[in-house]
């Protein structure tokens, strides 16, 4: 049954990610219209947000600690980034109007990605629940590989630093410290217990 919640999990981030990056655009269908806007102004930044290597990663992390055992995490966080690809993928033809064959070898890529890196990150999310340094580093990794995208490689997507870019920046940098500071306060929690 988890392995079903985080497949749909997957799905639902897909093409949620793919419907804000079409309401963030002004050269989609769905976000021409709201050129300028507030929307999308708030568009941009949740596409800033989830289109991001660190908010997929975290979203195998997410779907293997529901799992609860590294196997079922290894399977369930692969699993949800192809059903979230695929998702995705679909959505973007929908959107554009496209036929999704254009879409074939990114795809392929994307699952071979995902079956690669969700299989590893899925068990790391299973193994944040345990007590001691394993729980730690785990709960560590979406934080720590947030902070460190944000550092190394920022969503600037252009030269330009806008007011969105900078929004983004602060959000993921403060998750990524409470995060960070969740896991060291209920580390040390247990070494006291």
């Amino acid at each position: 049954m988890k392995i079903i919640i985080g497949v749909a999990i997957g799905a639902l981030f897909g093409v949620t990610t793919s419907l804000v990056n079409g309401l963030s655009s002004p050269y989609s269908p769905l976000g021409a219209s709201l050129t300028g806007t507030v929307v999308a102004g708030a568009a941009k930044v949740l596409s800033l947000l989830m289109d991001s290597g660190w908010a997929w990663a975290a979203l195998a992390v997410a779907t293997g600690w529901l799992a609860r055992t590294r196997a079922k995490g290894a399977l369930t966080g692969a699993l949800a980034l192809m059903v979230a690809t695929a998702a995705y993928y679909v959505m973007d033809a929908s959107i554009r109007d496209e036929p999704l064959a254009w879409y074939e070898s990114e795809l392929t890529l994307w699952w071979a990605a995902s079956v690669l890196f969700g299989t590893a990150l899925g068990a790391v999310g299973a193994v944040i629940r345990r007590p001691g340094t394993a729980g730690l580093l785990a709960a560590l990794t979406v934080p720590v590989g947030a902070a460190a995208q944000m550092l190394l490689m920022p969503p600037r997507p252009h030269m330009t630093l806008t007011p969105g870019i900078i929004v983004a920046e602060v959000i993921v940098l403060t998750g990524a410290a409470l995060g960070a500071g969740w896991a060291v306060h209920r580390f040390r929690a247990e070494r006291r217990a």
